[in-house]
């Protein structure tokens, strides 16, 4: 039986199929001292602070988008998985609220209209200043991660902002169409990409992810792809590969500060 995070409702390197991790319990991190915090303002935020927090040490930030029917609060659903000592980590509300699962409960996602997209922008960088303020955080270590239609809305943020960013990952999130996402192309060649996918996904399938991966190697992007035998859930092994990869850049550009 697969292991799996509910957090949903609903140069290229190897594809690999991952056995799946054991899911963290909800209490698996205990929010205490002011680590986890939440902001209803007109910004909505989440931020989590890594354990033992040390404030002379300038830490890599992951903004997390959620995906459909969630919100902010997700983050610190997922971050366990990732990690709770490597990041600070930050997360916005999506765009658009969205009705999802039996209850009806209201949650949010992203839409890509130009007006969505600019609100999205607004709230990224209204919790970048909020999260450079709260903690040290590097300005060269800023990685946009995203799942489903929160995957899609960080390739687009990244891409429109390739300067500020060290990374983007899309999980079960496609490229974004129309809005010319490659416009500065030149730039967004600097921005290292993970992409994951589940291999029976139906919301992004196997032939979508071929023809992202044939226009973003067209276009001379540095693509990680990774595949899992899943369909449109999210496994605890994909955020410890997202882990992996982003600390690999870390170190590989420790000089940067």
């Amino acid at each position: 039986m697969m292991n799996r995070l509910e957090v949903s409702r609903d140069s290229s390197k190897s594809i690999q199929p991952k056995t799946p991790a054991t899911a963290p319990a909800d209490s698996a991190y205990s929010i205490s001292s002011g680590a986890y915090s939440r902001s209803t303002a007109d910004c909505p935020q989440a931020f989590l602070s890594p354990l033992h927090y040390e404030p002379n040490y300038a830490y890599p930030l992951i903004v997390w988008l959620h995906g459909p029917g969630r919100d902010e609060g997700q983050l610190k659903r997922i971050m366990p998985c990732v990690s709770l000592r490597n990041y600070v980590s930050t997360a916005i509300r999506g765009t658009s609220a969205s009705v999802a699962g039996a209850n009806g409960e209201v949650g949010f996602t992203w839409l890509q209209s130009e007006l969505h997209v600019n609100l999205a922008e607004h709230r990224l960088f209204a919790a970048l200043d909020a999260a450079q303020a709260r903690f040290n955080i590097s300005p060269r270590r800023i990685f946009l991660a995203g799942i489903d239609s929160g995957g899609t809305m960080a390739f687009r943020l990244a891409m429109n902002h390739p300067r500020r960013f060290a990374g983007v990952l899309s999980i079960g999130g496609e490229f974004p169409v129309g809005g010319a996402p490659l416009s500065q192309l030149s730039d967004a060649r600097s921005v290292p990409i993970f992409l994951a996918s589940g291999r029976d996904s139906q919301r992004y399938p196997a032939e979508a992810v071929c023809n992202n991966l044939k226009l973003l190697h067209s276009a001379g992007m540095d693509v990680t792809l990774r595949q899992y035998p899943c369909g449109n859930e999210l496994w605890p092994q994909m955020l410890a590969d997202m882990d992996r990869w982003i600390m690999e850049l870390v170190v590989g550009n420790a000089g940067a500060g």
